[in-house]
This record gives C-alpha cells, structure tokens and sequence, in this order.
C-alpha cells in the first residue's frame, strides 16, 4: 500500500520552520526560505540511501547547495560507516592547499543524527608514493599483516566527514579518494520496502531538520545583538575543523554606508577565509560575486593587516565583498593551521568618507577589471569538482 500521503504530511512539517521567520520577514524573505527547504530536500538524496557496507563518498554541500554556511573554498564529501567495520581508503593527494576528513559519531546525512568528532585524519600526515598515492586502513585494531597507514576506528563511528581545500581554485589538481568495506565480502543490495519508506520518510523530514538547524543559528546570533560585531568559535564536533578559529557575526549596511572590515593576519597561518551569508544562513553565490575572499584571492596592506570593504555597490576597491543585494546577513572568518586567532573588526563608514578610511595604497579596480575578474572567478569555481 503506497505511503504517499504520508510523506506528503512529513514534508509539509516543515511548514513549521516558516514560523522562525523574523515578525517583520516580507514576502520575500518567505520565498527564499521556502527555496531553502526545496533546496535542503534536493541535497539530502544524496546519503539518504548511503550504504554503510558499500560506501561512497558523495557531494555534501557546495554551490547548488549552499547551506548552513558553506566555504567557498572547500570541496566536502561524506561516507557513511559501520564503527566495527575496516575501511580501506585509496587514491592520489592530489595538490590541495589541505585534505581533512573527520570521523565522527555523526554527521549531516539524511539518516545520521549530529555526533561528536572521533578524530580527524591530515593527508599531509600519510604516506604517499612517488606519484602522490596512499593506502589508509580504518578499523578498529590494526589489520595483521598491514604495513601502510592505519588509524583507529572508534566502533561509535558513523560518519566520515572529507573536505580540502583550495586557494586557487580550478588550477590545483583535487583528491581522488575511493573507499571500500573489506571486513566482508562485497555483496551489492537490494533495498527493502521497509528501508525505501523508512529512508524516504527521514528525507522528507530533512527540510524542516535543516531548516530549523539553519534560521535557529541566525536567530541565535540575533539574540546576542552581534550586529557588525563577531563573537569567536571552534565548531568542534559541530562540523567545524579541529583547532580552527571561527569568528562570526550579522552584518547590517545603513543607506549612504559600507562597513570596513579589518583584521591583523597570524604570524603564521595555514589557510584563512571571510565569507558573507545571507540571513537563512546560505553563503552567497561565490561563483558570480565576489561575496568571499580567501588567504590567496586578499590583498594585503603595506602594514600587514588585511582590509575588506562590504558594500551594496562596487566601491572600486579589491578587496569588495559583495552582499549580493542584502543590506543584512552573516559573515564568518576563519584561520585554520594558525599561531593565533585575530579578531576581525567591523566599522561602519559613510560611503563619502570610505577613501579616508582607507590606506593610500589600497588597491582600485576599474569596472572593466571588475567584469573581467569576475568571469574568471565563476570559469574557476566550474573547473573544481562538484558532483
């Protein structure tokens, strides 16, 4: 007997994440957080029927699915596994800026509930061969006779979480990584009635699940008044990268202002970014605007300290981080790999006094190099590896 109308019933839950909405959210703002639930349902197919005893690491969030905070300059991936299970994992480094994946308790995916951090794995730390290959086993004691590379897999396990990172995107060549079960034998299923409608069931509930994990951090940030201001975080164990610094915050552009956004740089850092979200917590279409920068896209003032300038209209400076349209939003800056964590500061300044506040040296951009730039920024996000 079709359950339909029961699906139809869990995926109009969601409804309820529409109530989240500020008193004063107009029209719009309910379409785009409508677009948000279609959008959190099309991305969760991809592990509602991940299979822990053939895994597959499959697209998590990215550019047609910009969710809960996604960083332009990573590519992510997610494995589903089975803790008392072996996991061989192969490929090629490849030449990203970072390849990390953490092994957690939990994770993101349609049938996963959020679970702590178990460990995270640096490709830089395996061994590879003269062409850049490596061979990590995961299991829960070292294989016998296993020489390669091995870590230890807690039997609470179930996610495998993978994301690298790039600077210069499209032109380093990016990880090719193949995972399989090898405690049993490989044996291809077939999905019972009980699993399609349990795993349907959880994908149709995934909307409201994201949505409310979604405007209920934006909420959160509003409740704590960080307009133009940022609060730090590690996001340990909350998907975030061990030992990286977070600071995030709302930005909010008055009519005739821009905000001046300013940091110090760490003595030594590994990789840094600053990005712009919208209020439903979606980065901002990095592929065509500028609404991030990176440690390697920045210019750096003489004095060392990095400057960026959030305006509704290109200021002619290159460093503009463009809020695509949005007089409010979040923004999130992170170091990762750091010898310490600057925090960023965000002043607003009348446009017509913008150039005083700025160093004489400040790199300018002409509209023609603006459009020029930008269509190399979009040839580049295309050339990375997406699906």
């Amino acid at each position: 007997m079709s359950r339909w109308a029961d699906y139809l019933a869990q995926l109009s839950s969601a409804e309820d994440v529409l109530a989240m909405l500020p008193d004063d959210a107009g029209p719009a703002d309910v379409a785009e957080a409508e677009r948000m639930l279609f959008m959190a349902l099309a991305s969760g197919w991809l592990t509602a029927f991940a299979d822990r005893d053939n895994p597959d690491f499959v697209p998590a969030v990215g550019t047609h699915f910009n969710l809960v905070g996604t960083n332009p300059d990573f590519i992510y991936a997610a494995a589903s596994i089975d803790g008392d299970g072996s996991y061989l994992l192969t490929g090629e480094r490849g030449e990203s800026l970072f390849v990390q994946m953490d092994i957690t308790a939990g994770g993101l995916g349609v049938m996963d509930a959020l679970g702590p951090s178990l460990g995270t794995v640096d490709f830089d730390d395996l061994a590879v061969d003269g062409e850049g290959r490596f061979s990590l086993m995961l299991s829960h004691e070292r294989p016998a006779g296993w020489s390669g590379d091995w870590r230890h897999l807690d039997p609470s396990a179930r996610s495998l979480s993978l994301r690298q990172a790039s600077y210069d995107w499209g032109a380093e060549r990016e990880a090719r990584i193949a995972i399989e079960r090898t405690d049993i034998a490989h044996s291809p299923r077939r999905w019972t009635q009980r699993e399609i409608g349990e795993r349907l069931m959880a994908l149709c509930g995934y909307p409201k699940r994201i949505g409310t994990m979604s405007l209920g951090f934006i909420a959160a940030q509003q409740q704590k008044g960080l307009w133009n201001a940022v609060e730090h975080d590690d996001w340990a164990g909350r998907g975030g990268v061990e030992g990286q610094h977070y600071y995030q915050g709302l930005f909010r552009l008055e009519p005739g202002s821009a905000l001046l956004l300013e940091s110090a740089l760490p003595d030594a850092v590994r990789y840094w970014n600053v990005q712009l979200n919208d209020m439903r917590w979606n980065t901002i279409d990095w592929m065509n605007r500028q609404s991030s920068l990176n440690g390697g896209q920045a210019s750096i003032d003489a004095d060392g300290r990095f400057r960026a300038v959030i305006a509704l209209d290109d200021p002619g400076i290159a460093n503009w981080l463009d809020p695509g349209g949005y007089s409010e939003g979040s923004i999130m800056l992170r170091w990762s790999g750091a010898s310490s964590g600057p925090e960023p500061s965000l002043t607003v300044v009348p446009l017509d006094k913008l150039d005083a506040r700025l160093p004489p040296e400040t790199i300018r951009i002409s509209p023609a190099e603006r459009q020029e730039a930008l269509r190399a920024r979009r040839r580049s996000v295309q050339m990375r590896r997406r699906w």
